[in-house]
C-alpha cells in the first residue's frame, strides 16, 4: 500500500474484522416478522427472530459475491453470506465503506457458482485509521454519498422523461399539432392527443387538409413466413435478409438492413415468404406486438409481421411513426390473455389520418429533429451516470487514503488500539455467541 497518514496502520483485513457464516433459513419459515433476512444481494424476506445484532454488515459469499449491505436492525444473514457484527477495531459504518472499496467480488475463483473464500478476504491489506478518525470519515462519507445518491436519483429519472417526450412528439405529429403553424391555419379544436392509427369506431376529427383513409387503400398488406428449418439447403450459407422477432426490438423505430438469420433464396421460394421492397414498413403483430421498423433494402420477414408496402400517397416513415404513436391503442385491441395478437382481419380495418404528402415529409423531418435532440440528451445522461459512478469511487478512494477529513494529533494511533485490544483478547478469550431471540410480545 502507499504511504499512510500519521496514526494509521497497515493491517490484514482478518486482523480487524471477523467474517461469520450466515445460517440457513428456508423461505418456508420466513414468517414475515420485523427482522430482515439477508441473502447475498440484499433483503430476501422478514422473520420474527434474528441471528446478528445491529448494526450488522452482510457480505455476499455465494452467488452475488462481494455485495456489501448494512443493517441498522437485528437481522438474519442466510447461508449464502458472511456477516460482521463485532466492531472492536473498526467503527461499523467505516467498516461498511471499507468493505465496499475492496472489490471482494474480484476474489472469486469459481467457474461454476461464484464464491468468496474467507481467507482470501482476510489476506487483503487495508489501512486502519484511529477509531476517532474512523467516526469522522464515516460521517463525512454518509453526507457526501447521500448527496451523490440524490443526484443519481434525479439523473435516473431523466430517461422516463425522455420517453414521455418522444411519445408526446409522436402524439403531436399524428394529430396535426406538430405542423399546425406550418399549415398556416388552425387545427380543429376537437382534436385530442390520441394516436393516429384507429379502428373506425375511434375515428375522430381531422385537421384541415387531412382525411381518414383505410390503411389497406394506402399500402399493400403482406405477411411473411419461415422457411422450413429442417431443410439445410434453405438456410446454409443464406444471404437473404429476413426479419425475425430476434431483430425487431433493436430495430424498433429505425431502418433495418442486417438481420440475425439469413435463409437462402431457395428457402424463400419454397415458402410463403417473399422479398419485399426497400421502404416496406414491418409491424410486429404478435409476441413483440407494436414494434415497428422499415426495410433498408429488399428483405423478407417471418409470419409474425404485418408488412405494409406504401403506395404513392403514403411516406413509409410517416406510417412507422403512426404505428409508434398508436402502439398502446393497438395493444389494447389485440386478442389473447397471455400473448397479444392482432389478426389480419383487424389490421385490414385500420384507418389512418392522412395529411398531404408535403406535410408528411415535414412531420417526419420535425419528428427526427426532436428525436435527435432527445438522443443527444440521452447520451449526456449516460455520460453523467458514468461520471457519478466514478465520483462515488473517487470519494471512497480519497477517504481511505486519509484525504477526506483532517487528522487530529490527539487521536489514539491505530497501532496502540491494535495492541491494547489484542492484549485484552489474550487475557480474556471471548465466548462464542449463539442465536439470540426476541422476547415474546
Amino acid at each position: 500500500m502507499s504511504e499512510l497518514p500519521s496514526g494509521w496502520l497497515t493491517v490484514k483485513l482478518g486482523e480487524v474484522a471477523e467474517f461469520k457464516y450466515g445460517k440457513a433459513l428456508p423461505a418456508a419459515v420466513r414468517d414475515g416478522g420485523e427482522f430482515p433476512v439477508f441473502g447475498s444481494n440484499g433483503i430476501v424476506g422478514q422473520h420474527s427472530t434474528w441471528l446478528a445484532p445491529a448494526p450488522t454488515i452482510v457480505i455476499g459469499r455465494k452467488g452475488s459475491v462481494g455485495e456489501v449491505c448494512f443493517s441498522e436492525k437485528n437481522c438474519s444473514p442466510i447461508d449464502t453470506t458472511y456477516y460482521v457484527d463485532s466492531f472492536e477495531f473498526v467503527k461499523p459504518k467505516f467498516c461498511f465503506y471499507l468493505l465496499k472499496t475492496l472489490r471482494l467480488g474480484d476474489l472469486n475463483k469459481s467457474t461454476a457458482i461464484p464464491g468468496l473464500s474467507r481467507q482470501d478476504a482476510y489476506d487483503l491489506e487495508v489501512g486502519l485509521p484511529p477509531l476517532a478518525e474512523q467516526t469522522r470519515i464515516a460521517a463525512k462519507l454518509d453526507a457526501l454519498l447521500a448527496q451523490v445518491d440524490t443526484l443519481k436519483a434525479r439523473i435516473d429519472g431523466i430517461p422516463a422523461l425522455l420517453k414521455r417526450f418522444r411519445q408526446s412528439v409522436l402524439a403531436a405529429a399524428v394529430s396535426g399539432r406538430l405542423t399546425e403553424e406550418w399549415r398556416s391555419g388552425t387545427a380543429s379544436s376537437s382534436l385530442s392527443q390520441t394516436p393516429l392509427v384507429f379502428f373506425e369506431r375511434d375515428q375522430g376529427a381531422a385537421p384541415e387538409g387531412w382525411r381518414w383513409e383505410k390503411l389497406v387503400s394506402l399500402a399493400e398488406l403482406e405477411s411473411g413466413h419461415t422457411p422450413r428449418k429442417s431443410v439445410a439447403a434453405y438456410w446454409e450459407n443464406g444471404d437473404v435478409p429476413w426479419i425475425s422477432l430476434q431483430d425487431i426490438r433493436a430495430a424498433d423505430g429505425k431502418e433495418i438492413s442486417e438481420t440475425k438469420y439469413m435463409p437462402t433464396m431457395l428457402g424463400i421460394e419454397n415458402s410463403s415468404a417473399r422479398l419485399l421492397p426497400k421502404g416496406t414498413v414491418c409491424f410486429s403483430r404478435d409476441i413483440s406486438v407494436g414494434f415497428v421498423t422499415i426495410m433498408g433494402r429488399s428483405m423478407a420477414t417471418t409470419q409474425h409481421f404485418a408488412n405494409w408496402v406504401c403506395k404513392d400517397e403514403l411516406r413509409p416513415k410517416y406510417l412507422m411513426y403512426s404505428f409508434m404513436a398508436g402502439r398502446d391503442h393497438l395493444l389494447q385491441s389485440g386478442q389473447g390473455s397471455t400473448v397479444k395478437t392482432i389478426y389480419m382481419p383487424a389490421l385490414k380495418e385500420l384507418r389512418l389520418l392522412l395529411p398531404p404528402l408535403a406535410e408528411q415529409t415535414e412531420i417526419v423531418r420535425r419528428v427526427e429533429q426532436l428525436f435527435a435532440f432527445a438522443d443527444q440528451l440521452e447520451t449526456k445522461v449516460n455520460q453523467a451516470k458514468t461520471r457519478i459512478d466514478r465520483l462515488t469511487q473517487s470519494i471512497l478512494a480519497k477517504a481511505f487514503r486519509g484525504e477526506l477529513v483532517p487528522p487530529n494529533p490527539n487521536d489514539e494511533p491505530a497501532s496502540l488500539l491494535l495492541e491494547r485490544i489484542q492484549a485484552q483478547r489474550a487475557a480474556a478469550p471471548k465466548a462464542k455467541r449463539g442465536r439470540r431471540k426476541t422476547e415474546s410480545a
